[in-house]
């Protein structure tokens, strides 16, 4: 049976055989399959003179083995002198950042705008770069691409840094004869997401930190200071306050089983890593969960309900087939809720459906959101429509974690000043204690 693309609901619906089409016309444009490894590389620095020559000439050059960079030189007509490989950093290499990757991207659209060849503009790239990591990996495109391929087959080996949406959109742009202008519209969605991932990182690390914090003052009073008083008191033979002893046991107790103290709350949180990225299940019942908690909740919620929407409005703009697009977009959330219903819409709309129908019916996106997705819909404007959408949620974001600071700061405050204020009224209670016999006495 022949099937044909349909257009639908202002997106485009790819057939059986189209898809096909398109899933070989993909595979070329990606060129090695994402399984493939890219062989480890190193920098050397070179010296090599032309035959019959004194005057040297020096170089850098990334290369598997210096044997590798011997034989490249040859092959220019040079005579290689030496070969040293540089050495990497004593704690290791840095790893490339995100704000880095945008200013490369900016720089990039800007030199094909300006009809710089590809192999001349990352050349010029690796000359105006100064971090080590970020200039081996634009050694790394730049050898693929003086190899033949095109810019995002040259990428896709660089998984870590350029995810599947990336290589999707510059492989789009690149058959379109838009990649300068695709390359604009992924800084711009890196940026705002780089923006957005902050906030909501910041949101849960604040707390945590501060209850970390919270909880080592604890442990150090109770193992190193509760112990000195325990001691006084013990010379003195007097009997203690029930809440003053009642903390000295529990500091016997702490002290005595350090390594349960120390070590427990570790393994806890290595257990709890570990199963939320194995366990299926238990992930998703963490992430049913974390979206439930009171103002935390709602800030992961509109944090994924904006990069949904973001990365939605940049591939439309990139021309992405929908059901392409839902299967990445369903990715982006980072939560196992939230992509389950995404891949139910993908269904939907597959069928002849809307994306907003079944993200209205599970319930776990915003109303506002949905409607006005669905205005999208119905008028053509998907790309737009998501893009303000996306607007209103990352400014939502950071005025929720605005406010969630200034209430966890009091609250956090409240918590330690009484946990500390206990066991300071709990220490001087018997000094009171014997304050008042002996003033008594006398």
């Amino acid at each position: 049976m022949v099937s044909h693309s349909l257009q639908n609901n202002g997106y485009v619906l790819i057939g059986k055989e189209d898809r096909d089409g398109q899933g070989e016309q993909m595979a070329t444009a990606l060129g090695k399959k994402a399984a493939v490894k890219e062989a480890k590389t190193y920098d050397f620095v070179w010296e090599a003179t032309l035959p019959g020559a004194k005057d040297k000439k020096k170089g850098e050059m990334n290369a598997a083995s210096a044997n590798v960079v011997r034989v490249a030189l040859r092959r220019q007509g040079l005579v290689p002198v030496s070969v040293r490989k540089v050495p990497q950093p004593l704690f290791g290499e840095k790893g490339v950042k995100e704000a880095q990757l945008v200013v490369m991207v900016r720089q990039l659209s800007t030199m094909i705008n300006a009809g710089v060849p590809l192999v001349q503009a990352f050349e010029l790239l690796i000359s105006a770069t100064q971090g080590a990591a970020m200039k081996k990996l634009l050694k790394g495109i730049l050898r693929h691409l003086k190899e033949g391929e095109s810019l995002s087959q040259s990428m896709a080996h660089f998984p870590k840094y350029f995810d599947r949406l990336f290589v999707s959109l510059i492989a789009a742009g690149e058959q379109g004869g838009i990649l300068d202008t695709i390359l604009l519209r992924l800084a711009e969605y890196r940026e705002k997401t780089l923006a957005l991932n902050k906030k909501v990182k910041s949101a849960m690390f604040y707390p945590a930190a501060i209850i970390t914090v919270m909880l080592v003052v604890v442990v150090i009073l109770m193992i190193f200071v509760i112990p000195v008083f325990s001691q006084l008191f013990s010379s003195f033979g007097a009997t203690l306050p029930l809440l003053t002893q009642i903390v000295i046991n529990i500091s016997n107790w702490m002290k005595s089983h350090w390594y349960i103290v120390v070590l427990l709350p570790i393994a806890a949180v290595w257990l709890f890593i570990y199963a939320y990225k194995r366990s299926l299940p238990f992930k998703t019942v963490i992430d049913r969960i974390s979206l439930k908690i009171p103002v935390l909740g709602d800030i992961l919620l509109k944090g994924a309900v904006a990069r949904f929407m973001r990365t939605l409005s940049t591939m439309q703009a990139a021309g992405v087939p929908i059901l392409e697009a839902l299967e990445t977009l369903s990715k982006v959330s980072g939560n196992v809720i939230i992509e389950n219903s995404v891949l139910r819409s993908r269904d939907d709309v597959a069928a002849g459906g809307r994306i907003s129908t079944r993200l209205k019916t599970d319930g776990v996106f915003p109303i506002m959101a949905t409607q006005m997705l669905s205005i999208g819909e119905e008028t053509g404007a998907i790309e737009v429509m998501s893009g303000k959408v996306a607007d209103f949620y990352e400014n939502d974001v950071e005025e929720s974690v605005n406010r969630l600071s200034t209430l966890m700061e009091p609250m956090i405050m409240v918590v330690l000043g009484v946990i500390v204020g206990t066991l300071v009224v709990a220490m001087y209670m018997p000094i009171f204690k014997m304050g008042a016999v002996v003033t008594h006495g006398g």
